[in-house]
This record gives structure tokens, sequence and C-alpha cells, in this order.
């Protein structure tokens, strides 16, 4: 039998208050079972025929309750990950991050979805914390000023 090997595009929301804290989520029980509990940046996979920058930005509001404006690429990822419990095969994950400017909304927690809560970090706080590969990306860009801190609401 032949293993399955598959592509997934995805993108993520960079995104600093005016105090340099990191927004992160963190990946709730179920679909993602091995990270659960792990924080991650919000966003996630693309629907299909969906525009990247339009996935961060509806994944932002789906996750954080936040709404947002892009306002550059901060990095695209790829990585190619081996099986992993439950899911048999190679996965491709092609990921590409945005620094993303809030300009609305109101933090709250994601119902019934891949996260549970969505908290905003201090850098420092934010290393301790247990990090999926994407948010420590997340986090290195953040801490050598590629993501500029910006003002929540304007």
């Amino acid at each position: 039998m032949m293993e399955e090997k598959r592509t997934r595009v995805a993108s993520y929301a960079l995104c600093l208050d005016a105090h340099g804290r990191i927004l992160l989520c963190r990946i709730g029980t179920g679909m993602f079972e091995p990270q659960a509990g792990y924080w991650t940046l919000p966003g996630g996979g693309l629907d299909f025929g969906e525009a990247p920058a339009s996935g961060a930005l509806r994944e932002l509001a789906e996750e954080a309750g936040l709404t947002g404006e892009i306002t550059d690429i901060a990095d695209v990822d790829s990585q190619v990950y081996g099986p992993r419990a439950g899911r048999p095969g190679e996965l491709h994950a092609i990921r590409v991050i945005y620094r993303v400017r809030i300009t609305g909304g109101g933090l709250r927690d994601e119902v019934d979805g891949s996260t549970d809560t969505c908290a905003w970090f201090p850098l420092d706080q934010a290393r301790d914390l247990p990090l999926v590969d994407l948010a420590e990306l997340g986090l290195r860009l953040a801490e050598r000023g590629l993501a500029a801190p910006q003002r929540v609401g304007g």
C-alpha cells in the first residue's frame, strides 16, 4: 500500500498589541489531539479557493473574536511532517504568516473549534508556554522586530 502524502496550505495572523504582547491561541482537544494544550498563532487551513490573507483574517475572527488588517507578510514557512498519531502518511505544510494590525472586535474563546482559548502574552512569558513549532517561529519573528506592535482599536 502506498503511503499517503498530502499538502496543506494555511495562513496565520502574527499580532502584537501596543504593549508588545503576542496573541496566541491554545489548541483544544479533538481534531489535533497530540497537540492539545499547546499554543499556536491564530490561523489555519484555507478553504478551497480562499485567498491566504482572507483566510488569516477569517481565522482570527473565528478563533479570537478580533478583526484586523494585513500589514505585511512576516514569513512563508514550509515543513514536512511524518506520520502522527491518528494521521498516517506525510504532510507538507505550507504556512503563510501575516503581520496583522487589530482593528476591532473583542477577545473571546472559540466554541466548537480547533482552539479553546486565546490570550495576549508578554514575549518572555510566551517562551515558557508549550508552543507548536509555528508559534515558536512567530515568537522569533516578534522578538526580531519583524512584527511591529500595533495599537488595539486603531
